[in-house]
C-alpha cells in the first residue's frame, strides 16, 4: 500500500517479532509500495539483432543435442529486468532443428505456439492432427495437448517458440508429461480441424462454441498474407497501421486464451503516433526495415530482428522505407489481461 507516512511506525516495528511467530505480518514503514499509481514493471525494452542470433543459432546447432525427454535445442530471449522469461507472462525462444531430427512427444499445461522463421519440410503433430510447417506458418499447441515435430527437409529449420510458462509458474499450475514414443499416432483425418474451420468464414452448423483455444491448429502464411494485403486497402490505424489478430473462428476472439498473436504491416513511409497499453509484447520482423521508439530508447530494426515491449511503455513504429512495406509478427499477453479486466490503453 502506498503511504507517505506512518504515525505509528515505531509500534509497527515492535510487533514484527511477535507476528512472525505466527507467520503473520503488518505493513512496515520500509515496505515497498503495494500499489503504484501506474504499472511499474521491471521488464526492460530489448532488441535482439538477426546477425547475432544467426551466429548463436549456428553454434548451438553444431554442439547442442536434441535428446529425448522434452529438452529442445533453443535459445531463450531473456529479459535482463526479469528473474525469468522474456515478459512477465511468457517466454520466447528460438528453436533450431536439423534435417532428420525428431523433437519427441510431450505435453504440458503451458500454452505454446510456433511461428516458422526459416526453412521448410518439417511436420508437427498436435493431439493426432498432423500439419506440414513452412516459413511464415503459425502452429498452435493449446494447453495439455500432445505435440511432436519431425524435420524431413534438407536444410536446418528455425522457428519461434512461445510459451506462457511465466504465467503458469506464477499460478503454481505447472504440469508436464513425456511419452514413451518419439512420435504420437496420427488420426485417420490428420487435418480435421482445418477442414472444418480453416476457411475462417464458414463452419459446421453443429459446431459448439467454447471459450478455450481455437479449433484451428495451423494458420498458413498464404492465408495471413492474403488477409493483411486485403486490409492494407483500408485507412491506416494511426498507431499501428494494419494490425490483424489470428482469431478463433468459433468465437471471433483470440486464437489462444492467454497469448495474443498478430501480423502487423507498416506501409511505406508510415510513421505511427505514440501510445501505450498494459500488455507486454515481443515483435519479430518478418521483412522490411523500420524504427521503433520505446520510452526514451530508439531501435532501428530489420528482417530477422526481435524486440520486446514492457507494459505501459509509450511506443511508436515507423517504416524507414518509402517504397517497401514492413511486416512484423507480434506475440502479446493482451488476451490474459482482458480476461482479468486489466487491459488499458492510453495515448503516449
Amino acid at each position: 500500500m502506498a503511504m507517505t507516512t506512518m504515525t505509528d511506525a515505531a509500534e509497527r516495528v515492535k510487533l514484527v517479532d511477535e507476528l512472525n511467530k505466527y507467520e503473520c505480518r503488518i505493513a512496515q514503514p520500509d515496505d515497498p509500495p503495494l500499489f503504484t499509481k501506474t504499472p511499474n514493471s521491471t521488464m526492460q525494452p530489448c532488441h535482439w539483432k538477426a546477425a547475432d542470433l544467426s551466429r548463436l543459432l549456428d553454434q548451438i546447432g553444431q554442439v547442442i543435442k536434441l535428446e529425448r525427454g522434452g529438452t529442445r535445442r533453443t535459445i531463450r530471449l531473456s529479459n535482463p529486468g526479469l528473474d525469468y522469461g522474456t515478459t512477465p507472462t511468457f517466454w520466447a525462444s528460438i528453436q533450431y532443428i536439423n534435417p532428420g531430427e525428431i523433437a519427441d512427444a510431450h505435453r504440458h499445461t503451458a500454452t505454446a505456439l510456433r511461428f516458422i522463421m526459416q526453412g521448410k519440410g518439417a511436420d508437427t503433430t498436435v493431439d493426432g492432427e498432423q500439419y506440414e510447417i513452412n516459413e511464415g506458418d503459425l502452429v498452435l499447441t493449446p494447453s495439455w495437448t500432445w505435440h511432436d515435430h519431425e524435420h524431413k527437409g534438407a536444410e536446418p529449420m528455425i522457428w519461434l517458440d512461445v510459451l506462457d510458462i511465466s504465467l503458469v509458474r506464477s499460478l503454481h499450475a505447472t504440469f508436464f508429461e513425456g511419452s514413451d514414443k518419439p512420435r504420437q499416432d496420427v488420426s485417420n483425418i490428420p487435418n480435421r480441424s482445418f477442414r472444418e474451420f480453416g476457411s475462417g468464414l464458414m463452419r459446421p452448423m453443429d459446431a459448439q462454441q467454447h471459450s478455450g483455444p481455437s479449433r484451428v491448429l495451423a494458420y498458413t502464411r498464404a492465408m495471413s498474407e492474403e488477409a493483411i494485403q486485403m486490409a492494407a486497402g483500408l485507412d491506416p490505424d494511426p498507431y499501428d497501421d494494419t494490425l490483424l489478430e489470428y482469431q478463433n473462428p468459433l468465437t471471433g476472439g483470440p486464437a489462444l486464451p492467454s497469448i495474443g498473436t498478430a501480423l502487423q504491416r507498416l506501409r511505406p513511409g508510415f510513421k505511427g503516433r505514440a501510445h501505450r497499453h498494459t500488455g507486454s509484447v515481443v515483435y519479430y520482423v518478418v521483412r522490411g526495415e523500420g524504427t521503433t521508439i520505446m520510452g526514451d530508447q530508439k531501435y532501428d530494426w530489420g528482417k530477422g530482428d526481435f524486440m520486446s515491449l514492457p507494459p505501459w511503455v509509450a511506443h511508436e513504429h515507423a517504416n524507414r522505407s518509402n517504397s517497401d512495406d514492413a511486416v512484423m509478427f507480434q506475440v502479446n499477453d493482451i488476451p490474459a489481461l482482458k480476461a482479468f479486466g486489466l487491459y488499458r490503453t492510453d495515448e503516449g
